[in-house]
């Protein structure tokens, strides 16, 4: 047996480093979620206008992430800001592009995904009337139609963020019910910002529950204690942004729910002025949750 000890004492340190290694790559999870947890750079907004993409991106890596959704290019090229992102080791996901663009110009949309590597592309705002009525939400399930079959046809997956105002009455549900059913499964996929499923009133659980086949991606994002629910305007104060964990979402039922339904990447989105110092208590949140 003692002439196994060395062996058994190399393997053991290779598991630990192994682990070390893969742990790198896991920011944001703990012993029950392994979800891949990314950033949305539209998060360090504010940094990126003072300082550049460079220091944005150099933040997002001291933070330990490694995957990101990427919001202004900050006047580069596609193909430029992803050369910055192979730098620090960086992997885009995907991106937010105009309604318009989609509508009008989605090849140019797939030539950008896929200069910035990403295997999707989604869009996080429908421009309307308020309020959003069955009219417009056809009118606007047809478009994606087309955008999600056009990125499709480049190997690239297409997904619409959330923002509250879809959660209008309609029928025994509400148009974005409607929009799930007016919009082709296997190629126009959906993207939980979870911030908008609570201010408006619903539960985020029932609604991964209601759809399990159509959500890709979710954004991280609680909602101040105390705000008030039911509102529909797709609006609220960044300060109700605050740190996960702190505030109104209960989310160890909702990353569990997540997590067996098969979402496939989890980005905080931290819109509120004091960022900086949220994130990290975000990221220490999600690495204790368990259930």
């Amino acid at each position: 047996m003692h002439k196994l000890l060395p062996w058994i004492s190399a393997c053991l340190a290779l598991f630990v480093v192994s682990c070390s290694a893969a742990r790198a790559d896991e920011v944001g999870t703990s012993k029950s979620f392994a979800g891949r947890v990314g950033l949305q750079l539209y998060s360090l907004r504010d940094l990126q206008k003072a300082q550049g993409v460079g220091a944005t991106l150099d933040q997002a890596k001291r933070w330990g992430f490694k995957y990101v959704e990427v919001a202004s290019l900050g006047g580069l090229t596609a193909a430029e800001f992803k050369a910055e992102l192979d730098r620090r080791g960086l992997v885009a996901i995907g991106s937010h592009f105009p309604y318009e663009r989609l509508r009008d110009d989605v090849e140019g949309v797939a030539r950008d995904a896929k200069a910035l590597g990403m295997p999707y592309a989604g869009c996080a705002w429908l421009p309307h009337k308020a309020p959003f009525d069955e009219k417009q939400c056809r009118e606007v399930a047809a478009v994606l139609n087309r955008a999600g079959a056009a990125l499709a046809r480049h190997g690239i997956k297409f997904y619409l963020h959330n923002h509250g105002y879809e959660f209008q009455p309609f029928g025994e549900g509400t148009l974005f019910d409607l929009l799930m059913a007016e919009t082709d499964p296997q190629t126009v996929f959906f993207q939980m910002d979870v911030l908008w499923v609570v201010l408006p009133g619903q539960d985020p659980v029932k609604l991964l529950e209601k759809h399990p086949r159509r959500w890709l991606l979710m954004h991280l994002k609680d909602l101040r204690k105390g705000v008030p629910l039911g509102s529909l305007s797709g609006s609220t104060d960044l300060t109700n942004d605050v740190a996960l964990g702190t505030g109104q979402v209960d989310f160890p039922t909702l990353l569990r729910t997540a997590q067996r339904i098969g979402v496939e990447y989890y980005f905080i989105e931290d819109e509120s002025p004091t960022a900086i110092e949220q994130i990290p208590r975000s990221l220490r949140f999600l690495e204790s949750v368990e259930w």
